[in-house]
């Protein structure tokens, strides 16, 4: 497997590296949010432009994209718009969603973009291209809050991701059983020993599928999310208490 090394984090390799959100809808919430979550010195960050209010002004963005850039200087940054049909705060066109992340990636102010593996080929293979072209790191996603695919369709969603040469892989399902979770959990072991030729990342939310969020070293997932206020997704753990959780199991 290629690993993912950004500044000094490796993505792939030993303990899943725990990633903030940043969340906010003014400037001044973003910055909150931002300097509370470096105070836990995290692995990642991920801002969530999505919940920005001026987001589609791009001077605005831009000024809080180089502010967050001087804050976490030392510590790689994710820029995810999640549109609204994959769980986000703003309805987007799609042709709106690929000049965005193309704005992100050309601002080379970003380390990683998370690109939604369901916006269209032609367009996701631009996106990458763009960021690639600006030495900008690529997570495909796919959200799915209404259920738990079968371990098949997780797999094969995964695969195409790869396909597309996305640097790092990632899927988030809805539970709605025990069963589910586990669906999740043997899909992500199996993409992880039987597929996966880069990292991936793996969860299922809600309170059901908190334990996807501890047990990524167990079944293959490199990445999990931690929140430091505000959770951006449901089942979200505390970063103090995920870090905490991961360094035990890690040791064990």
């Amino acid at each position: 497997m290629k690993n993912v090394t950004i500044k000094n984090i490796t993505i792939g390799e030993g303990i899943p590296k725990i990633c903030i959100p940043v969340v906010g809808k003014s400037e001044s919430d973003i910055i909150t949010s931002a300097n509370k979550a470096k105070d836990f010195n995290p692995d990642l960050i991920e801002w969530r432009a999505d919940w920005y209010d001026d987001v589609f002004d791009r001077t605005l963005t831009f000024e809080i994209l180089k502010k967050l850039r001087d804050i976490f200087c030392d510590i790689p940054l994710l820029v995810t718009f999640r549109t609204k049909k994959e769980g986000g705060e703003k309805e987007i066109s799609k042709e709106a969603y690929k000049d965005f992340t193309c704005f992100i990636a050309n601002s080379q102010l970003a380390d990683m973009i998370d690109v939604e593996i369901f916006t269209g080929d032609d367009i996701v293979s631009e996106i990458i291209n763009v960021a690639h072209s600006n030495g900008v790191y690529v997570i495909a996603s796919n959200h799915d809050f209404d259920a738990t695919p079968s371990h098949e369709e997780i797999v094969n969603r995964l695969i195409k991701m790869q396909k597309l040469d996305a640097d790092i892989t990632k899927i988030a399902v809805m539970p709605t059983s025990r069963e589910d979770v586990l669906t999740l959990l043997s899909a992500t072991a199996d993409m992880y020993e039987n597929h996966a030729d880069r990292p991936l990342i793996t969860m299922s939310m809600s309170s059901l599928g908190m334990i996807s969020r501890i047990s990524g070293e167990t079944f293959g997932s490199s990445v999990t999310f931690g929140s430091a206020g505000n959770a951006s997704a449901p089942g979200q753990i505390a970063a103090a208490d995920l870090k905490l959780i991961l360094s035990a199991i890690h040791n064990e």
